[in-house]
């Protein structure tokens, strides 16, 4: 009987290390400089290293191709299968010799560099895609890039990693490669290493769900009409500041016909940016709980308008004590806390601001949840329930994203 039970423990501790040895996981650092969080990877025959900003937004992958040399590329013919699953539009051609990013009757891509706000027309390829433990992907569907519109990534990275609701981008191609659940989860660090993850989850604690809503028009910076968006948005139904909420019109919060309105996650906007007319109060609202905290308010420093004496906040393992933030979502008591690590960023020794923007008074998205306000919370996307499962800070739950 020992013989038996010792048999199915071996069994079971070797389906644990297969599954663990082929869930897709990527590391993630965050840049100081720009405040952009990156991954590393290699691409092709030759293991070519490269440094990409998660775009949780962007549609796929792309990188600077023009000293790219692979014996494995392969340029996706348009009018392939493989070019309508990528929406390839039309064919693009080179007049130099042929290269990687430089063939003739090549699938079209549109590889947007947020940073620039610069639209390029290149072309679709497939190459072999390596992560760590050397899990590969064959066949990678990406799009190439010029090295000419690389302006403002962080240092040393020449591509983005694309994390939207597409055929192909990174997540589902790597949950289709292993026969995983197309799902992922997104630890961006404050320091160390954070990390993605595709069809498993790294966390064992509890989560809090909300639904992953559909903007019916797309916020791709070239679409075709009746396209819906491949962003994430959630539907935040109101804000709170310390427990009170906020007096703001609904209709700022919901998303209209037009595909104005709503609020979605991005991991390429440093800090949340929310509608003028959410700001304003929410700001007053913060200084106000502030200042019943004896904390002290000084000269704003562009862009932020509420700024404070760094020796009249209070420190906690989890980070500076400040107001509460609640984002409120549908559901019974189901929120989104924003605490003082992910509420306030410093500015120098003596000054910390709250680490929101003003987003205008006639934004496409009324509120972009930025990258600092996503700093050590776990974020699972699960596209079959369509569904957000949330941690808010982990460093409330004496945990951090290097420690998953």
């Amino acid at each position: 009987m020992a013989s038996f039970f010792s048999s199915l423990l071996f069994f079971a501790l070797l389906i644990s290390a297969t599954n663990a040895q082929t869930t897709p996981t990527l590391p993630i650092w965050k840049d100081m400089k720009t405040s952009q969080f990156y991954t590393t990877i290699q691409m092709g025959s030759n293991l070519v290293a490269i440094n990409a900003v998660i775009d949780l937004g962007g549609p796929f992958l792309w990188f600077a191709c023009n000293d790219y040399v692979s014996n494995t590329y392969a340029p996706i013919p348009c009018g392939s299968t493989k070019c309508e699953v990528a929406k390839g539009i039309g064919c693009v051609g080179c007049n130099l010799p042929p290269r990687p990013g430089c063939t003739n009757d090549t699938c079209g891509a549109s590889p947007y560099n947020p940073f620039m706000d610069m639209l390029v027309s290149q072309g679709y390829a497939e190459d072999t895609f390596y992560m760590k433990d050397r899990l590969s992907l064959p066949d990678f569907s990406f799009s190439c890039m010029d090295k000419d519109f690389l302006e403002g990534l962080a240092s040393g990275s020449t591509g983005m990693l694309g994390l939207a609701r597409t055929d192909i981008s990174f997540h589902k191609q790597a949950a289709h490669r292993f026969n995983l659940p197309d799902k992922f989860s997104l630890c961006l660090p404050s320091s160390g290493i954070g990390k993605l993850s595709v069809g498993v989850s790294p966390f064992s604690g509890s989560l809090k769900t909300t639904p992953l809503i559909i903007n019916p028009v797309s916020t791709y910076p070239i679409y075709v009409t009746g396209e819906p968006s491949d962003e994430y948005f959630i539907d935040v139904r109101s804000i709170r500041v310390e427990g009170k909420p906020l007096s703001v019109k609904n209709s700022y919060f919901s998303i209209d016909e037009n595909g104005v309105g709503g609020t979605k996650i991005s991991t390429i906007r440093n800090f949340t940016a929310l509608h003028n007319s959410i700001y304003k109060p929410f700001t007053r609202a913060f200084l106000k709980a502030a200042a019943d905290m004896k904390i002290k308010s000084i000269a704003a420093v562009p862009p932020f308008r509420a700024c404070f004496s760094s020796d009249s906040i209070s420190r906690t393992p989890a980070g500076p004590s400040a107001p509460t933030i609640d984002l409120v979502l549908p559901g019974n008591d189901v929120y989104w806390r924003i605490n003082g690590g992910n509420s306030l960023v410093e500015i120098d020794q003596k000054t910390t601001c709250l680490a929101f923007v003003d987003g205008g008074s006639n934004p496409r998205t009324s509120i972009v949840i930025g990258a600092h306000q996503l700093e050590e919370n776990l974020l699972e996307f699960d596209l079959v329930s369509s569904q957000l499962r949330f941690s808010s800070s982990l460093l409330v739950q004496n945990n951090s994203c290097s420690r998953l």
